[in-house]
């Protein structure tokens, strides 16, 4: 535990606004894309760790969407 009372200032600001970035941008883009609410699923689970919540969005709900309408454009 003391390792995290010696992390500067500076790098706690940064986590904080990565990780406010990330649960905003997941949110935001997964409403966007029509998950309903499952955006707010990406949203709040984006607030509480990074990159985990961003690469799990990426490779479950971004790659696959993508891949279906290039299939469905091919038709």
């Amino acid at each position: 535990m003391k390792e995290l009372q010696e992390l500067p200032v500076w790098l706690w600001i940064v986590l904080a606004a990565a990780v406010m970035l990330q649960g905003t941008w997941l949110f935001l883009h997964a409403r966007d894309r029509g998950q309903g609410w499952k955006a707010w699923f990406w949203g709040i689970w984006g607030l509480t760790v990074v990159p985990t919540p961003a690469l799990c969005y990426l490779l479950f709900v971004v790659l696959p969407d993508n891949r279906k309408r290039k299939a469905d454009n091919n038709r």
